[in-house]
């Protein structure tokens, strides 16, 4: 566990040369990945959501591919297709960018609903089916996406089922004015080269932290809390999935174990609750808010379940 927070010291220290006053963001992302988790980051553009996940694909050491997501992509763009040999008089598969460690789907709700939900399968079972072969992916692997303000023209609307696969979702805002003057400050005109950050991890160091955040305990009592929050969810008629419940113990698991500790504490659970759940809990919002009006559900929920030590 000491060793988990000289890698936290050196992994925020090697991040702020790349992003500035983004720690709880990296962190979360961070506890996405320890939990196996798809990550979706939603915000305007030019804050940084790209840069951020190509920051923590660097220092990981995972093997990293963007797909930018247009009106006009098609899955095989993603996935890959069966090429026609001519010398050989044979079909190949040649492989799309979907085979990574990471894959950054950039812009995702700009694409037409068919391409988005190209990777579906992959989100949640790690493999693809093309013309009935089934291909496994990379392991360790993870799906990042990020999206703009589903206001914005030339955006479609991430299906249900798509949403629920992602783990976590998370927004980077818009910077506060010191933090712009530090940008300001940073810029030389060349911007910066996400190559010059040191490679702190392992694609094996990651599913060895993987399976050491499978071991934190999770007492009855803490179980019954989070057993309680999805029961007030759902007798609001906000019905969370049981993928939801899974991945908020994944998560707070994964937190506790950045931590140091060997436990769950109601605390954790709170912290990535609505990481976890506002992007569900979106579809429930009946204003024009959007995420807002979900994150005002979200704390609700938490004010309104006890916790009982």
């Amino acid at each position: 566990m000491n060793a988990m927070r000289v890698f936290l010291e050196e992994f925020h220290a090697e991040a702020g040369r790349a992003l500035v006053d983004r720690e709880r963001e990296l962190e979360l992302a961070l506890c996405c990945l320890i939990a196996r988790g798809n990550l979706l980051v939603e915000d305007t553009p030019g804050v940084g959501k790209t840069t951020l996940v190509k920051t923590v694909a660097r220092l990981l050491g995972l093997d990293f591919k963007r797909v930018q997501f247009t009106n006009d992509l098609l899955p095989a763009d993603i996935l890959g297709s069966q090429v026609f040999d001519a010398a050989r008089q044979t079909f190949s598969f040649h492989r799309g960018p979907i085979f990574a460690q990471l894959v950054l789907g950039d812009e995702l709700n700009r694409a037409s609903p068919r391409t988005q939900s190209a990777v579906l399968q992959a989100m949640d079972e790690h493999e693809v089916t093309i013309e009935g072969h089934t291909h496994p992916l990379p392991e360790p692997f993870f799906f990042i996406g990020t999206q703009n303000p589903r206001d914005q023209a030339g955006t479609a609307p991430l299906p249900e089922s798509q949403v629920d696969r992602f783990l976590m979702r998370i927004a980077l805002g818009d910077p506060l004015r010191e933090t712009q003057r530090k940008l300001l400050e940073r810029d030389t005109g060349g911007g910066f080269d996400i190559m010059s950050l040191r490679v702190l991890a392992s694609p094996d160091q990651l599913l060895a932290w993987q399976k050491e955040a499978d071991g934190i305990h999770v007492s009855g009592a803490v179980s019954e809390y989070i057993l309680n929050l999805l029961e007030a969810a759902q007798t609001r008629g906000w019905m969370l999935s049981p993928r939801a419940g899974l991945g908020l113990q994944r998560a707070a698991r994964a937190l506790a174990f950045l931590r140091g500790r060997e436990h769950v504490l109601p605390d954790d659970v709170q912290e990535v609750f609505l990481p976890v759940v506002i992007h569900r809990l979106a579809q429930f919002a009946s204003g024009s808010g959007g995420e807002r009006e979900a994150a005002e559900m979200g704390l609700s929920l938490v004010k309104s379940v006890p916790v009982r030590r």
